[in-house]
């Protein structure tokens, strides 16, 4: 399917620094959805991190996802940067070791 390969429907944990896309800047506010200050924002990504500490965004999210697979049919997600989710300093510079 072609709108799974476009950029804005891969990028997993993170929002578009793109205005016209997602949610970057429109609620108003700079943390309804995403960490405030430098928290807030990748460095690396230059995108913006959403708080999934929130009971919204999580639903928010979540909602996303179901109606995604609900609508297109499809069978399952990819999930990439997930220690940029997981951890604050992204696993940037850290070497993360899983297997021991």
């Amino acid at each position: 399917m072609d709108i799974q390969e476009h950029s804005y429907y891969a990028s997993f944990g993170h929002a578009s620094n793109n205005l016209l896309d997602g949610l970057n800047m429109f609620d108003g506010t700079d943390g309804h959805y995403f960490h405030t200050g430098s928290r807030g924002h990748h460095s690396v990504w230059d995108s913006r991190l959403f708080n999934y500490g929130s009971w919204e965004v999580l639903r928010y999210l979540l909602s996303n996802a179901r109606w995604w697979l609900e609508e297109y049919k499809f069978d399952g997600y990819r999930f990439d940067g997930v220690t940029s989710m997981m951890y604050i300093h992204h696993g940037l510079q850290n070497q993360i070791c899983f297997f021991a």
